[in-house]
């Protein structure tokens, strides 16, 4: 599980995802996130954060067995943080790192047509490069089909309003739960079948 969260809208999806990865026997989440990045060269984040799941580390791609990648949404794509990140798997991809491993993308906005599924795009196309299996939400998960708030087939989402606020749907809750269970199930069956 790695994201990047600005106002903490991604990150409570990322906790009902690990959740759901929980609910399948056998499987366990490696909860990760990105630093900020900043437009002046002297800021450096800090070694850890302050509070939340530590910084991911090659070692984390390395030894995972699927990925759940989720971003804010910025203008219909990516947030930097998370853009900086995935721009600097080069080695990753040249040693096939994430080849042939399941993967999900989420992502929240602050309005409703905030271009959350264009966000889910953009970060399924790296994953495509790095060669991973892509696991999306189908349309037999009933909250998908009633939910007017966030949520589509390419991957969960949130609707945090311009005020930007993390309290998830009750529907949000049961894809986010979904989706990590999905995920999980896929990268044990890939896992048993290798």
């Amino acid at each position: 599980m790695l994201y990047y969260s600005h106002r903490g809208s991604v990150r409570a999806l990322a906790e009902q995802i690990a959740r759901g990865i929980h609910q399948v026997p056998g499987m366990l989440a490696r909860v990760r996130t990105v630093p900020r990045v900043s437009t002046v060269c002297e800021a450096v984040e800090a070694e850890v954060p302050a509070d939340g799941p530590p910084y991911v580390e090659l070692r984390d791609l390395e030894e995972c067995v699927g990925l759940a990648l989720g971003s804010p949404t910025r203008f219909g794509n990516m947030a930097a943080p998370m853009k900086y990140f995935v721009d600097g798997l080069a080695g990753a991809w040249v040693n096939g790192t994430l080849a042939g491993k399941p993967a999900c993308v989420f992502s929240s906005t602050a309005s409703q047509h905030g271009g959350q599924e264009s966000t889910l795009l953009s970060m399924m196309l790296p994953l495509m490069h790095h060669g991973m299996v892509l696991v999306g939400l189908p349309y037999t998960e009933p909250a998908l089909n009633a939910t007017r708030s966030g949520g589509t087939p390419y991957g969960v989402t949130h609707v945090a309003g311009v005020d930007g606020v993390p309290l998830l749907t009750e529907d949000e809750i049961n894809l986010a739960l979904a989706q990590g269970r999905r995920l999980a199930g896929v990268a044990k069956k890939l896992a048993v079948a290798q």
